[in-house]
C-alpha cells in the first residue's frame, strides 16, 4: 500500500533573481532488486554534486538552483506530482526543470522539451553553444523533443524540461535487475556527467534573460520602479 514519503530539497539561492527557479534533479527510489546505482542513484549523485561543486567554486548564479530528489518515480511519480501541487502558485517562476535518469555513464547529450516548438528550437540553439564549450567532457549532442521522466510532468505547466543523456549501451545490462550495484558505476564517467549536469544548471540559471522568453510571475506583479 501507499505510505508517507517525501522529496529531498536543497537550494543555492540566486544572487539577482532568487524567485526564479532552475530545478536539478534525480529520483531517490529504485526498483525492488539491486541497489539502484545506475537507476537512479547516479542521478541523485549528479544533482547533489552539481550544487556542491558550484558552492566549492564560489559560483552563485542569477537564479536559484533548486536540487530536488524525487521520491516514487518507479511507482507512480507521486513525488513530482506532490511538488507540482504544493508549488502550483509558483510554477510561473520556474525557468527550467532538469533531470538525470539515464545511468551513471559518460555524458552524450542534453535533451530539451517545450510545448512551443519555436521556443524549443531557440533553447536548443543556446544549448549548442554551451555544448561546444564542454569538449573536455566528450562530444555532447543537443536533443530537441526529449526530457526525462519526472520533469516531463512540467510539460503541462509550460516549463521547459531537460534531460541529461549518457552513453547507455550497457544501461539495460543493469536496469531494474540484481546487477544494478555500485561496482558497475565508473567514477570517472560519473564525474564527467556530474560536471555536464552542473554546467547545464548553471548556464540556465545564469542567463541574463529566461531561455523560454516568459516573464516571471513575481516580476509580472512587481510594481514598476519610478525615479
Amino acid at each position: 500500500d501507499d505510505a508517507p514519503s517525501a522529496n529531498v530539497v536543497a537550494e543555492l539561492r540566486g544572487r539577482e533573481k532568487p524567485e526564479e527557479i532552475v530545478i536539478l534533479s534525480g529520483h531517490l527510489d529504485s526498483w525492488d532488486v539491486g541497489q539502484g546505482a545506475h537507476d537512479d542513484g547516479a542521478g541523485v549523485v549528479m544533482a547533489m554534486e552539481a550544487l556542491a561543486s558550484l558552492r566549492r567554486l564560489g559560483l552563485r548564479p542569477r537564479r536559484t538552483l533548486r536540487v530536488v530528489l524525487w521520491t516514487n518515480e518507479e511507482n507512480g511519480m507521486a513525488g513530482v506530482n506532490g511538488y507540482l501541487k504544493t508549488h502550483a502558485a509558483a510554477l510561473g517562476d520556474h525557468v527550467a526543470a532538469i533531470e538525470a535518469d539515464a545511468g551513471g555513464f559518460a555524458p552524450v547529450g542534453f535533451g530539451v522539451f517545450a510545448d512551443d516548438k519555436a521556443r524549443e528550437s531557440a533553447i536548443a540553439a543556446q544549448l549548442r553553444g554551451l555544448a561546444a564549450l564542454l569538449g573536455e567532457l566528450g562530444a555532447i549532442e543537443v536533443m530537441p523533443g526529449r526530457s526525462a521522466p519526472d520533469v516531463s510532468r512540467f510539460h503541462a505547466h509550460d516549463v521547459p524540461a531537460f534531460g541529461l543523456f549518457t552513453h547507455g549501451e550497457r544501461y539495460f545490462d543493469y536496469h531494474h535487475s540484481h546487477a544494478d550495484t555500485v561496482d558497475k558505476v565508473d567514477p570517472g564517467e560519473l564525474a564527467r556527467s556530474a560536471a555536464a549536469f552542473a554546467a547545464l544548471g548553471y548556464f540556465l540559471a545564469e542567463l541574463p534573460d529566461r531561455p523560454d522568453g516568459r516573464v516571471s510571475a513575481a516580476a509580472a506583479v512587481r510594481p514598476a520602479k519610478t525615479r
